[in-house]
């Protein structure tokens, strides 16, 4: 069965294709439209269709349209409600479910030879919950699903056995702990539905002085349901102004908020394991890319281990659309990876820097090249192999530095236009880490916070967080032997384990997908080093 998956509605749309049960490929549209979060500069975009992605998909795997079984749309408008309904106050709502309604017309347009009476609609958080349990390594696991919200609902808890999910509980609207904390993101000053993770950065800044008064609204029901409504975030802080600087009541105000979401997530997670008795939780939702809260419900919940979506925000239910009406026809295969993206081989890439008139050498090893320049404090931008499907660099498209040069920190978040409190990650090696950090091993997909061993505080200041935590990403040999290599050789050369791995971008911009991007983003920032697939350009050679 070949099947399409379509993300249109609220944010990041995206593509994915699943192929007799296997995951072909997948991409956000912002890869390719260089739209962050695939917005237009309007108010409102629900209509952004994944055109391009979709295409590219499709490309990939030599279909065209008409040999499509289904298309699985991630929203089902016939389980939606009015949002004056639903306690929401959302001008766009009437719009959006119109929008919902007409998408077999709107695909079957954009993909011409698309039978419309194959597009099927998948309910939001059954799509979410289909990124996570079907998609990871396990066939009988716990579900929990945390966003904004879907058709009328925030949340849903459920039970996969060998991949049939069972729905136990959830969570009607207007109660949301993704909408609370949208809505914290907005009062400290920051883009609603784009900058939560700056929020949970400028947590640790901050300590939970406000908690017990957020308690009071934002707080575990005992029965599966929490209450998330009606925050009086003015009457604890005032609202920060865009771009003003941001005081200490701001960061005790998202610490206070952290918290809360952190006190409601575990509340869950408990309530869920009492009903399913399983050891293992899958979690996907835009809430699930909260890597602190992911780590206190490691440290603190009753599951023994929990793997996360790498795209777990909106992005992901067109993967889980996808795998859930496969899975009528085929038995689903885990996703391998999160390389789902573009790629171009060494040819291709040649030829992007012939014609970019640029000086370039085809070093013995890339790996090598790159490890000496890092080992001499230089910035590297490293493009190689298939994209990334979801928000986090993973070693495909990074900007990568000395993890030992405390200043890297500042000097990147210059490079890439972003906030001073915002840390950058580290990329260690798989049978390296647990010398380094403390915290859930392996972690591939950078989706979990790890405390910093003491003895390695000093020597990596540039990934130290304020807290003494640090966001690892671990590699490992087998799945990831070019950039373990450049690890090595990089230990080799400083008895450092890690190095900076940060997403290849600067400020407003989508991650670097395209050769053209990585030349852009090159030319633009003070970068010292690109290594294009197997070739490498450098600063002083190209702008001599």
């Amino acid at each position: 069965m070949r099947v399409l998956g379509v993300n249109a509605l609220f944010h990041d749309p995206a593509a994915a294709l699943v192929v007799d049960g296997r995951v072909a490929a997948a991409a956000e549209e912002e890869r390719f439209s260089r739209r962050k979060h695939g917005k237009r500069p309007v108010p409102f975009s629900a209509w952004e269709l994944p055109e391009l992605s979709a295409r590219w998909c499709l490309e990939q795997a030599g279909l065209a349209p008409a040999d499509l079984d289904a298309v699985a749309y991630s929203y089902d408008p016939a389980l939606a409600r009015p949002a004056d309904r639903m306690g929401l106050d959302d001008p766009w709502d009437a719009l959006r479910q119109e929008y919902a309604r007409r998408a077999p017309e709107f695909l079957a347009t954009a993909l011409p030879g698309l039978d419309p009476e194959k597009v099927r609609f998948v309910a939001h958080h059954v799509a979410h919950a289909a990124s996570a349990g079907p998609a990871s390594p396990h066939s009988d696991c716990a579900v929990l699903v945390l966003d904004g919200r879907g058709e009328s609902a925030s949340h849903l808890a459920g039970h996969y056995r060998d991949r049939e999910l069972t729905v136990l509980g959830g969570q009607e609207l207007p109660d949301s702990l993704g909408l609370f904390y949208e809505e914290l993101t907005e009062h400290l000053g920051f883009l609603r539905s784009s900058d939560e993770y700056k929020v949970m950065a400028l947590a640790s800044y901050g300590v939970p002085r406000f908690r017990d008064h957020l308690g009071e609204h934002v707080r575990a029901l005992g029965d599966g349901g929490f209450r998330a409504r009606s925050v009086p975030w003015e009457s604890l802080v005032p609202a920060r102004e865009p771009g003003a600087p941001w005081s200490q009541d701001h960061a005790d105000l998202a610490a206070s908020a952290q918290a809360c979401l952190e006190d409601v997530i575990l509340a869950l997670a408990h309530w869920l394991h009492d009903r399913t008795g399983e050891k293992r939780l899958t979690m996907a939702g835009g809430v699930a890319l909260n890597c602190v809260a992911n780590s206190r419900l490691d440290r603190e919940g009753p599951f023994r281990e929990i793997w996360v979506q790498p795209a777990a925000g909106d992005a992901g239910t067109a993967l889980g659309a996808a795998l859930h009406i496969a899975a009528e026809q085929d038995r689903t295969a885990p996703m391998e990876g999160a390389a789902l993206g573009r790629h171009w081989n060494a040819a291709e890439l040649r030829d992007w820097l012939e014609r970019s008139a640029l000086p370039y050498t085809e070093p013995e090893d890339v790996a090598e090249a790159v490890a000496e320049e890092l080992a001499r404090d230089g910035i590297v931008a490293w493009f190689q192999g298939r994209g990334e499907f979801g928000p986090r660099a993973l070693g495909r498209r990074s900007l990568l530095a000395h993890p030992g040069r405390a200043a890297n920190l500042d000097r990147l978040n210059a490079v890439k236009g972003r906030e001073e409190f915002r840390p950058v990650a580290p990329m260690v090696l798989a049978d390296r880490a647990a010398d380094v950090f403390t915290g859930p091993l392996p972690s591939p997909y950078m989706l979990f916070v790890h405390e910093v061993s003491e003895a390695w505080r000093e020597r990596l200041p540039a990934v130290v967080h304020v807290d003494g935590t640090a966001r690892v990403q671990t590699v490992d040999d087998e799945r990831e032997p070019l950039v373990a290599r450049m690890l090595r050789a990089f230990e080799r050369r400083t008895g450092l384990p890690a190095v900076v791995n940060t997403s290849l971008n600067t400020a407003g911009r989508p991650m670097v997908d395209a050769p053209r991007d990585a030349l852009e983003c090159f030319g633009s920032a003070p970068i010292d080093l690109l290594a294009l697939g197997p070739f490498v350009v450098r600063r002083g050679k190209a702008f001599a």
